[in-house]
């Protein structure tokens, strides 16, 4: 089944990567002569940190050194400027560098879902100047043990850089995706806590279930400060019955049958398995024999508790 979809998706992916490709060909050859002496064309543009844009553009010439010069995102009412630096550079070019932060949560731009193109305002006296920001090639993902963030880790919303037909820089959002990210682990002699946050979507009448292989602990949740839930489970129930370890899933439930998996996703490395390593305890639960706690991420990001019985003393 999968090949097979693979194979039905395969046109639409050619098609795809060949209209990017007539896209660029024709703001490289048509547009970008048009519109060489009314825009700025980027050189670097890219959405760091989940909601952070950084821009560096070339201005056209002749441009004077403005008075001020401002970022503006959007257009009409729903505007929002923050400050640009424009400056000589080498060969008497003139170029820009601003940075951008989305997000009113943090005290930056207040973003939904949907498009907002970008411009540079140039002030020289009483005189004032847009400038179009022309984006010729969009931004190309980097290899390494980090990789460009998918969303925000603060609230979740995907930016990037996008680009219209003719070539103009823009700022695309999409709503964050459902999902319980985890904020913090704490294990202690009691049990297993988790504190997590819910994004994307609304939980009514919120629960949680630990699962193991055949195995289900239902617990109640608790509401803490600044949208963070905990749900905690006692070490006893999660004592294997067996001398193999026991692998634990954590799920959380909603009245309306909303169903989330617990786990870290809203980070820039490539292996969390490896990254968020946790350090694991032995603890002896009463009337138990000592096991050893091993909470962890798998490669999908997912939090596993792994409760492995230690070996009595001979």
């Amino acid at each position: 089944m999968r090949m097979r979809r693979a194979h039905l998706n395969a046109p639409g992916r050619r098609l795809a990567v060949r209209a990017a490709a007539l896209r660029s060909w024709l703001i490289l050859r048509v547009f970008l002569p048009m519109r060489s002496g009314r825009a700025a064309r980027l050189r670097y543009a890219a959405v760091l940190d989940g909601h952070t844009v950084n821009l560096h553009a070339e201005l056209p010439a002749p441009t004077p050194l403005p008075d001020s010069a401002h970022l503006v995102l959007g257009s009409g009412r729903q505007r929002y400027e923050s400050t640009a630096r424009v400056y000589e550079g080498p060969g008497g070019t003139v170029l820009m560098d601003a940075v951008v932060l989305l997000g009113d949560e943090m005290g930056g731009a207040p973003v939904d879902a949907g498009r907002r193109q970008l411009q540079l305002r140039l002030t020289h006296g009483r005189r004032t100047r847009r400038l179009p920001l022309l984006l010729v090639e969009p931004p190309v993902p980097y290899e390494g043990p980090t990789k460009p963030m998918a969303a925000s880790g603060v609230t979740g919303r995907r930016h990037r850089i996008g680009r219209s037909v003719t070539g103009n820089a823009r700022v695309v959002t999409a709503d964050a995706k459902p999902g319980a990210e985890v904020v913090k682990v704490h294990i202690s002699h009691a049990g297993v806590a988790v504190d997590f946050r819910v994004l994307g979507t609304r939980i009514d009448e919120p629960r949680a279930e630990f699962l193991a292989s055949g195995r289900r602990l239902q617990q109640p949740v608790a509401m803490r400060e600044d949208d963070i839930i905990r749900v905690e489970v006692p070490l006893e129930g999660m004592t294997p019955r067996r001398t193999r370890p026991e692998h634990w899933d954590v799920v959380v439930h909603g009245a309306s049958g909303t169903r989330l998996r617990l786990g870290r996703r809203l980070h820039d490395v490539r292996n969390p398995l490896r990254v968020f390593a946790m350090r694991g305890t032995v603890i002896a639960p009463p009337g138990h024999r000592p096991l050893l706690v091993q909470p962890r991420y798998t490669a999908a990001g997912n939090l596993r508790i792994t409760c492995t019985p230690m070996p009595e003393a001979g």
